[in-house]
């Protein structure tokens, strides 16, 4: 038998790496290359203040609710997915992104770390601005909105922040204390009991808890409810429900405190009555949209100008 050359059966063999070079270039198309070089230049200015952030949100208690909002943010985008109606507008989406790297930039200089880590979700408002049109930003308000929350906020924010809410949780903490007739003097944040004094600090103010549950409230109110009033309502209910529940928390404390053992006012016990305080306001935020969602589908359904005992 005569072997058969490949020539003659009019098959060509192509030189080795030529085939990836053909897949390269099919992948790398006119459409794929402004992509990729903008990922690229995406990564090298947002990479640094992302891990920063990651870390943050992996170190800093009050700012641990981060590693849930991010990933729930992208969850939601993705299950909302792209607008049928979207329409790209370049020229808005372009002017967006060179304001968040001039913001990036400046913000670098300064060591402004709150606003350089907000350039990053201005950066991807832009991207989708210029990709699927303002229509589509609208569409993914609320991942936009959790990503924006997921930033821990300023020191300078949160130190004017704390300082009033400790006051205020040390005054409702020492008015419950007093109700149980245990002699309390309230001197600033400062609850002296008879041999013992809670000094209610920066981290029982209820900041971190007030973040937290502020998120959740967002979260909770696009979920449950319709109407923009309902949503703001309740997510005004988070401020009262976080400043009574951390009140009672500080009572709790100086109530054990003085009537088992000082040992209650510190350490592990501490921190797990503040866990299940949280669950606490958990519940009754959960209660309060209830309440809205009852409230808003009586209204919602009932006729405009028909009353309510029509």
């Amino acid at each position: 038998m005569t072997p058969v050359d490949g020539s003659s059966a009019g098959v060509r063999r192509m030189p080795a790496g030529l085939g990836s070079r053909a897949e390269l270039s099919a992948f790398l198309t006119a459409e794929r290359i402004p992509a990729l070089i903008t990922a690229v230049f995406f990564v090298a200015l947002f990479a640094q203040p992302f891990i920063d952030l990651v870390k943050d949100w992996w170190t800093r208690p009050e700012a641990g609710h981060g590693l849930l909002l991010a990933p729930v943010a992208v969850w939601l985008a993705w299950r909302a997915g792209i607008r049928k109606d979207a329409a790209p507008n370049h020229l808005l989406g372009l002017a967006v992104v060179v304001l968040a790297v001039l913001v990036r930039c400046a913000a670098g200089l300064a060591a402004e770390f709150f606003t350089m880590r907000a350039s990053i979700v201005m950066a991807l408002v832009g991207l989708t601005i210029y990709s699927f049109g303002v229509r589509q930003v609208i569409h993914w308000w609320l991942p936009f909105m959790l990503a924006g929350l997921a930033i821990p906020l300023p020191e300078l924010v949160t130190q004017a922040l704390a300082l009033p809410l400790q006051f205020r949780a040390s005054k409702m903490g020492a008015a419950l204390l007093q109700m149980r007739d245990i002699p309390v003097l309230l001197t600033g944040n400062v609850i002296r009991l008879p041999g013992q004094e809670l000094f209610v600090t920066e981290a029982c103010s209820g900041l971190r808890s007030l973040t937290a549950l502020f998120s959740v409230g967002v979260l909770m109110s696009a979920m449950v409810l319709q109407t923009i009033p309902a949503r703001i309502m309740l997510v005004l209910f988070v401020i009262p429900i976080a400043i009574v529940v951390n009140g009672i928390r500080v009572f709790l404390t100086g109530f054990f405190v003085y009537f088992v053992s000082p040992e209650l006012g510190k350490g592990f016990m501490h921190l797990t009555e503040g866990w299940l305080l949280f669950l606490v306001s958990m519940a009754a935020l959960g209660t309060v949209a209830w309440i809205a969602v009852i409230l808003e589908r009586r209204i919602v359904s009932r006729p405009a100008g028909v009353p309510e005992h029509a």
